[in-house]
């Protein structure tokens, strides 16, 4: 397996990462990821993803670094996805491990990631990463 971190321009964000993104959030279009992906550059917003050793990507991760008074500074995953077709081979581990070599070298205290109620099956996985549930996230919908 082999994990790329991206630049923003590189074609393989909507060839290669979208079509595995679009598994999490199937909300997304190419112009509104592209949309995102324009504003998310001021806010840090960065892509990496996992590619097999046939070249497919299989694995997606969305993250930024973030400081805060809580943890002053950390490492935030927007979106932690597996491709269906790659699910308990090692990609979320290795996405995670990758990420976290990014936050230790930034000075980050923590890694930390928000995951819906209702992903009982991710929630296995993120307790087996020894993450831990330390807050809610509250929601208010404003559209």
């Amino acid at each position: 397996m082999k994990i790329i971190d991206f630049e923003h321009g590189d074609p393989r964000l909507t060839g290669d990462l979208l079509p595995v993104l679009l598994e999490l959030r199937p909300h997304l279009t190419e112009e509104l990821f592209l949309r995102i992906l324009a504003e998310g550059q001021g806010q840090g917003l960065r892509f990496s993803a996992a590619y097999d050793d046939a070249g497919v990507c299989v694995g997606a991760a969305g993250w930024r670094i973030v400081a805060n008074t809580h943890l002053v500074r950390k490492l935030y995953v927007d979106d932690l996805v597996t491709a269906a077709t790659a699910r308990s081979a090692g990609v979320g581990h290795a996405l995670l491990a990758h990420l976290e070599g990014h936050a230790r070298a930034a000075g980050c205290t923590a890694l930390t990631l928000d995951s819906g109620t209702q992903r009982t099956d991710a929630h296995r996985f993120y307790f087996r990463e020894r993450m831990a549930v330390t807050a809610f996230n509250f929601v208010k919908p404003l559209v």
